[in-house]
């Protein structure tokens, strides 16, 4: 596993397939974060301008996953803004069995002559979800349809 990467695409015929890597689970949350952000603009070219919280929940990890990623995603379909940086603080299961991520977000208003547009994300799967933790390392497989 190659845990210098923060992300890699892998092969796929239609969809965007990404492999996010991580040494905690909470920074491959943040690594797929940016690969998603990743696939619709250069995300190099997006400055943390703006802050904002995020926190979801779910039933297991791979919805944790799932709905982290479609926060994000509605975040910029609703509000036009485009993320660059992104720091899980708080990633645990509780008492009541619930998985519970807080996150801090970064970015700006998307602006096209600004942030090239690569390819729209229309929404995020659990096709080929996968969730592979090994000590000091964890990598998130994901695919967006695009």
């Amino acid at each position: 596993m190659n845990t210098r990467r923060k992300f890699e695409f892998l092969e796929h015929t239609a969809d965007a397939y990404i492999a996010a890597y991580g040494s905690s689970l909470a920074e491959a949350f943040e690594n797929a974060a940016l690969a998603m952000f990743e696939v619709m603009t250069d995300v190099n070219k997006v400055n943390p301008q703006i802050e904002e919280d995020v926190s979801v929940e779910a039933e297991d990890e791979q919805a944790l996953l799932y709905s982290w990623l479609e926060n994000l995603l509605v975040r910029f379909d609703v509000s036009s803004r485009v993320y660059s940086r992104f720091q899980v603080y708080e990633l645990k299961q509780d008492n009541d069995g619930m998985f519970r991520l807080k996150a801090k977000i970064w970015g700006e208003p998307f602006n096209p002559q600004k942030h090239p547009q690569k390819v729209g994300v229309k929404a995020v799967t659990y096709h080929r979800m996968e969730i592979i933790k090994q000590p000091n390392a964890v990598v998130l497989k994901f695919i967006l349809d695009i």
